[in-house]
This record gives C-alpha cells, sequence and structure tokens, in this order.
C-alpha cells in the first residue's frame, strides 16, 4: 500500500507541476516574453459545460519581433450535467497542452514539435510535425504527434480559423478543430473528436453556437455530442 500510495501521489504532483516547469523553460529561453492574445470560451450545451483557454504565439526576441520559437498552450475542462461523485460517473474532466516548436521560413510552416499533455489518467510526452498559417483573419495550425511510450498513439490536431469582416465594427467568427487519436495497440480504441463554432466577433467579444462530436471505441463506435452556445473573450 505504501508504494502505491506514492506512487499515486507522485503522479499527482507531475501532473500539477510539469505544465507549470514546461512554461516557465519555454519563457526563460526564450527570454521571457510571449506576446499573445489569451481567448477564453465558456461553452454550454445540452450535456456538458466546457472552459477552454487556448493560445499560440511567437516567442518574442528582445528587439520585439518573432522569433523562430512558436509555443502553445491550452487548458481545457469539462463539467457533465450527468455527474455522481458517489458512483464516481461523469466526474469533471481536465486536461493541460504545452507545446513548442522551432520554426525555420524556409520549411514554409512546417515544424519540428514537442508536446506535453496532462491528462486525467496520466502525463503524456510526444513528439512530431507541426503546420502552422497566422494571418490577420485567419488561423490554420495542425500536428501529428506520436506519444514517446510504449504501445504509443498517434495523435492528429487540427484547428481552423476564419474571421472575415462583415462591416468596419463586426466579424465572422468561423472555427472548426479535430482531435483525433489513433492507437498503435489493436486492443486500444480509437478516439476522435469534432468541434464546430459559428457566430459574430465584437471587438475582443465573439459569440454564437457551437457542437461537439465524439467517436470512441474500436469495431463500435459510441457517439455522443453536445449542442449548444459559447461565449469567447480575447485578454
Amino acid at each position: 500500500m505504501p508504494v502505491k500510495f506514492n506512487f499515486l501521489f507522485i503522479t499527482m504532483k507531475l501532473q500539477f507541476w510539469l505544465p507549470v516547469v514546461f512554461f516557465i523553460a519555454c519563457l526563460t529561453y526564450s527570454g521571457g516574453r510571449v506576446m499573445a492574445q489569451i481567448p477564453v470560451e465558456v461553452f454550454v450545451g445540452h450535456k456538458k459545460t466546457t472552459l477552454d483557454i487556448m493560445f499560440f504565439k511567437f516567442f518574442k526576441n528582445p528587439e520585439g519581433q518573432n522569433s523562430k520559437w512558436l509555443f502553445f498552450n491550452r487548458n481545457r475542462s469539462a463539467i457533465d450535467y450527468q455527474m455522481n461523485t458517489q458512483t464516481g460517473q461523469y466526474l469533471p474532466q481536465f486536461g493541460f497542452t504545452e507545446a513548442i516548436s522551432y520554426n525555420q521560413p524556409a520549411l514554409k510552416g512546417f515544424a519540428p514539435v514537442a508536446v506535453a499533455s496532462i491528462l486525467n489518467r496520466g502525463v503524456y510526452p510526444k513528439a512530431g510535425v507541426q503546420f502552422a498559417k497566422i494571418g490577420k483573419n485567419y488561423t490554420i495550425f495542425s500536428w501529428t504527434v506520436a506519444e514517446l511510450l510504449q504501445n504509443p498513439n498517434i495523435d492528429f490536431f487540427f484547428l481552423a480559423r476564419f474571421t472575415p469582416s462583415l462591416s468596419q465594427k463586426l466579424n465572422l467568427f468561423s472555427q472548426i478543430e479535430l482531435v483525433n487519436a489513433f492507437p498503435s495497440a489493436t486492443q486500444n480504441p480509437f478516439s476522435l473528436t469534432q468541434r464546430y463554432r459559428l457566430g459574430l466577433k465584437v471587438k475582443a467579444w465573439q459569440f454564437g453556437a457551437g457542437a461537439d462530436f465524439s467517436q470512441t471505441g474500436r469495431k463500435t463506435l459510441v457517439k455522443t455530442n453536445n449542442l449548444g452556445g459559447f461565449l469567447r473573450y480575447e485578454f
């Protein structure tokens, strides 16, 4: 029992401190400046409410210009309305993802990337290839990474955001996100997620309708959905 307790205690400590240490290390190496707006989204669906904080931005060098280092940060939590603390079913889900990539202009948006994912079930270091194109009214961000563990999952992440102007003070807000995990072990399940957002952007505020879909399983996929509305603010 003491060995099991110590292992769980150490694991919990790692889950808390690893993203903190990773973030500080990135700041230290880059000169300590990451220039980014930080969007915070609350999505209220008919089954769950989620809180999502995500940004990616180039580190700034001492001259105030973009360096070749791109930092990605995401903190996401979800509360299921069926949560039952007595049976342990539908408990809150938490996820932290930190990543850093080195972007050479000659690679036209492609870059090697290192990722650390901290989830309810453990810590997952990953490495792979990233693609990023960030413009005034559009963002395309994606990576394919493999877990640095035995029997790794292959993760494919894709985010596309388009915010064209509708008038001087109003923009369309549209976003598609795919989060897919493909197992290398035949006994492990697939995990597929699609998130859609469509609404309006007024200054730092975005709001509208959204839909989240997920499928998990191997031969037979268990499908879930969460339909509702979102409110985002860029700090």
